[in-house]
């Protein structure tokens, strides 16, 4: 196994990589990243209603080489997982999306942009050998919103993730308390603690101070932080509703995904919409502090074979180990996406963070296949034993 995925075994776990990246990344970039909206309460449901679920092996099977790769809209990839989308990942760390983007790329997985990450849909198109995706906050008005698309039908960008959840920003204890905002503002708190952090000082220095590249041609110059938060608020303050799905799904010939999905009522709409799949989430555990967790509603909505003979069905939230694919696997996910995990990795080892990422969960997701004797992603289901209350 370890020379199939080669990675750095002082860090075998997510944890060993959330442990690193804490001591090099400055305090208030580090809240942000692991924070979640009120008391907390549902981003420790993500992780911890995962345990709920398990799994029966089989040892006297037989089974045939494993194979994890899967087909996802009409393209192949090396594994059933890929980086999910995260806002300022420059800031967390310094050139963190190209980092991603490449190894992602690189190993046959998609890495999904943000509108409100640090590089720009061109830089990661190109980095990525256009294999990235991109997620779009809906903007408020239609003109931007028609020219991100235009933007990437130009290089092609193979599948458009638009995200629903976020009607409102979440209300975020740590990010108030360190001054945090968006865009972020420096205090004198805020500077001691990048001093702290020597090497992602000098990393920013090198890449400079991050910004939202992708919105870059649609502001003003010589914008103070004041004038771009008003920007920011301006642009894409709003809710999406069906209307704007339909827009989209009209001007966007490519597949088409909704992310921030968890109830029936929206599965039903996105299907009604043509949309081609799904990703269900809660944003992290960072917009609603008393809704379920992401597997749990993810568990609720793939059982429904009405919907799973019609959208591809998907998670995002909470997995932090090859185990945790398996159990989304087990309960019907199609395929997962994972932030935090990813920004720990580059976070605890830089450049070399995203394969050292990707390769730690190829060989956990490995070991387990060959735990439960089976050699495919959709044999999953076959062994779910059963899921607690």
């Amino acid at each position: 196994m370890s020379q199939k995925f080669t990675y750095n075994t002082r860090f075998p776990a997510v944890e060993d990589l959330r442990k690193q990246a804490k001591k090099r990344i400055p305090k208030f970039a580090f809240d942000y990243l692991i924070g979640g909206c009120n008391e907390e309460l549902n981003l420790a449901r993500n992780e911890n209603d995962f345990d709920n679920i398990l799994l029966k092996p089989q040892y006297l099977q037989t089974s045939g080489e494993i194979d994890m790769s899967v087909e996802l809209f009409g393209r192949h990839y090396s594994a059933p997982f890929g980086v999910s989308p995260i806002g300022l990942q420059g800031l967390m760390w310094p050139n963190a999306p190209e980092i991603l983007a490449k190894a992602a790329a690189e190993n046959d997985i998609p890495y999904i942009l943000s509108t409100v990450s640090t590089s720009s849909i061109e830089r990661i198109a190109e980095v990525s050998q256009g294999k990235a995706w991109f997620q779009l906050y809906h903007p408020t008005e239609n003109k931007l919103r028609d020219d991100i698309l235009r933007r990437l039908k130009e290089v092609e960008c193979p599948v458009l993730v638009v995200l629903v959840d976020v009607p409102a920003f979440g209300l975020r204890y740590k990010e108030i308390k360190s001054g945090l905002s968006m865009p972020p503002k420096m205090n004198i708190a805020n500077i001691l603690q990048t001093f702290a952090c020597p090497t992602w000082g000098i990393e920013t220095l090198r890449h400079g101070i991050p910004s939202f590249a992708t919105l870059k041609p649609y502001m003003e110059k010589g914008l103070d932080l004041a004038q771009l938060g008003q920007f920011m608020n301006r642009t894409f303050t709003g809710k999406v509703d069906v209307e704007k799905i339909k827009a989209i799904r009209d001007l966007w010939k490519g597949p088409l995904v909704l992310k921030g999905i968890a109830t029936d009522e929206d599965m039903q709409a996105a299907i009604a919409l043509g949309v081609d799949g799904v990703i269900v989430s809660n944003h992290g555990g960072r917009q609603l502090d008393a809704s379920e967790s992401s597997i749990n509603s993810l568990t609720h909505l793939a059982a429904n074979p009405d919907y799973k003979s019609k959208i591809k069905i998907m998670l995002d939230g909470g997995i932090r180990s090859g185990v945790d694919l398996a159990r989304a696997h087990a309960v019907g996910s199609e395929f997962n996406f994972m932030g935090r995990p990813f920004m720990y990795g580059v976070g605890a080892l830089g450049n070399a963070g995203g394969e050292h990422t990707i390769n730690m969960f190829k060989a956990h997701l490995f070991q387990v296949m060959k735990q439960l004797s089976i050699s495919k992603i959709d044999e999953f289901p076959k062994r779910l034993q059963k899921i607690l209350s």
